[in-house]
């Protein structure tokens, strides 16, 4: 594992419907670190050589928009099955996904994605926040998953760049308190001034706590750490009635919690499968000014030094590590 190479590739030919993307910048999410550190996600195990990147901005080049800035959605659901048909192109079974499986992400210089799928940016948005756009949108996902009401609190548990936009998301949809638990001191400083009202490390976040916020917990609690302690926190945090979202990918495939703590409360858990049509709104959320992405871009490799972006990134010591593919 941890096995990081570059090479050289033919240029990329694009086909019917599709376009030559030129990168531009590439996010490093936590499932990539998961291909990285442990050579799959869950069930999917890697079997060869596989080209990571998922969050992805970069400019078209050739055909009819030659030129245009874009972010790219990195999910091409089948488009036919009945999944698909009811609206829910992100759980289709026959999904293809940038940098997952067999299929190549964004960590070159060039690729070719489906046409339709390469959303404009406008000029206001720079590359890395069109690469920010993607865990933007799995955010959103999670937070509509969220049914957050207005005028409740809610909790998120995990303040890496995906939970701290949902401390955005929360304040921005009208939750009345917002509370982060983070076990490292600078991701609770970085949701505090994303906008949470309190920010806690894990050991101070017990039943006290929450029996004295508003008497019963928060209405909703986003898990967004992808490990026991975070999700036991966040049945913890709920009101019995209260509704629990996990975001989080684990480590081994498992998920283990308290069963009776979250049957007493006749909790209702959701779990997010990344994201369902949310670039559009992602993109009017950064460019109407009403969540910044570009705060939590705190290192940026070269392509040629991608192999020491990857340690930054498992490091956790900033908040989104970026690589730029056209910078030298």
């Amino acid at each position: 594992m941890g096995d990081i190479r570059l090479h050289e590739e033919p240029p990329p030919v694009p086909g019917p419907g599709e376009s030559v993307v030129r990168v531009t910048a590439v996010g490093l999410c936590g499932s990539d670190l998961h291909w990285y550190g442990e050579g799959g996600i869950g069930d999917a195990v890697l079997d060869g050589p596989l080209v990571v990147g998922h969050e992805i901005a970069g400019v078209i080049e050739g055909g009819p928009r030659h030129g245009q800035r874009v972010a790219v959605d990195p999910a091409i659901p089948c488009g036919g099955c009945a999944v698909c048909e009811t609206g829910y192109g992100n759980l289709c079974p026959d999904v293809r996904f940038a940098g997952h499986g067999k299929l190549d992400g964004g960590l070159r210089e060039r690729m070719t994605w489906p046409s339709e799928l390469l959303h404009p940016l406008p000029d206001t948005l720079s590359d890395a926040d069109g690469a920010m756009l993607e865990p933007l949108g799995v955010a959103v996902h999670t937070v509509d998953l969220g049914h957050v009401r207005l005028g409740a609190p809610v909790a998120v548990i995990g303040c890496g760049p995906i939970g701290l936009l949902v401390v955005q998301l929360a304040r921005l949809t009208g939750a009345s308190t917002v509370v982060a638990v983070d076990p490292l001191p600078h991701r609770r400083a970085a949701a505090l001034r994303s906008g949470a009202d309190h920010a806690l490390a894990p050991e101070d976040a017990e039943p006290g706590f929450w029996a004295e916020l508003e008497g019963m917990g928060v209405r909703t609690a986003f898990e967004v750490a992808g490990t026991d302690d975070a999700v036991r926190i966040a049945l913890t945090a709920a009101r019995p009635g209260g509704r629990v979202v996990l975001a989080g990918i684990p480590d081994e495939d498992r998920t283990a919690f308290p069963a009776s703590l979250a049957r007493r409360k006749g909790l209702t858990i959701a779990l997010v499968r990344r994201m369902n049509l949310t670039y559009p709104r992602a993109i009017r959320l950064v460019e109407s000014g009403k969540v910044d992405v570009s705060s939590l871009v705190t290192e940026r490799f070269p392509l040629s030094r991608v192999a020491d972006a990857f340690p930054a990134a498992v490091s956790r010591g900033g908040l989104k590590v970026l690589v730029e593919p056209s910078r030298t």
